[in-house]
């Protein structure tokens, strides 16, 4: 003998109307944002090198030349080299914590979100655009091949600081379920009903 069935959508429970047993379905699908992956991440990062090294050409070096300033001394310390590596981190720090995307970034469609989904906090930034970068670039950048094997395409820097660069407007979508079965659930799949 075969029973109606009725399906309430406030919480996804099949009731027997005629017997006191349910089961649950307890069935939800999630919209995650997409991760931004390896390449993208890797043109975004370009755009920035290249507007860093304009600014760099266009302010820094004619500067230096009007003052007689030594531009070629290889050392760490030399003013040269500080004063482009301040405008190199200074660049990923402030553009970050600004408007969660560098100009590569905003190119690209892409931006950096805190795991949690809480607001930048100037610590993250840091750790993240300074710290993170410096571990990252030694030696030879493999470092950041990292995001091209990590499940949510996240860097060395992104794991440091508990961060993902995501798709702008663009969602991954995710389905979950759960399932208990009981007695009538066993009538119902040997009737076929389901």
């Amino acid at each position: 003998m075969m029973s109606e069935y009725v399906q309430s959508p406030e919480n996804n429970v099949l009731s027997n109307q005629s017997e006191s047993q349910q089961i649950l379905v307890n069935h939800t699908e999630q919209y995650v944002s997409k991760a931004a992956g390896f390449w993208i991440r890797f043109w975004a990062y370009t755009v920035d090198l290249l507007v860093l090294a304009s600014i760099g050409m266009l302010l820094i070096k004619p500067i230096f030349r009007l003052f007689s300033l030594d531009i070629n001394n290889p050392s760490w310390y030399a003013p040269f080299a500080v004063i482009t590596a301040t405008i190199f981190y200074g660049y990923f720090i402030v553009m970050t914590k600004l408007c969660n995307q560098t100009v590569g970034k905003m190119i690209f469609g892409i931006r950096v979100i805190s795991k949690d989904g809480a607001k930048l906090k100037w610590s993250t930034v840091l750790f993240r655009e300074w710290i993170g970068r410096i571990i990252s670039v030694i030696p030879f950048n493999i470092p950041y091949l990292v995001v091209a094997f990590t499940p949510r395409n996240q860097a060395i820097h992104d794991f440091i600081a508990d961060t993902l660069v995501i798709h702008e407007g663009a969602y991954d979508k995710k389905e979950k379920g759960f399932y208990e079965k009981s007695n009538t659930a066993k009538e119902l799949q040997e009737q076929n009903v389901f």
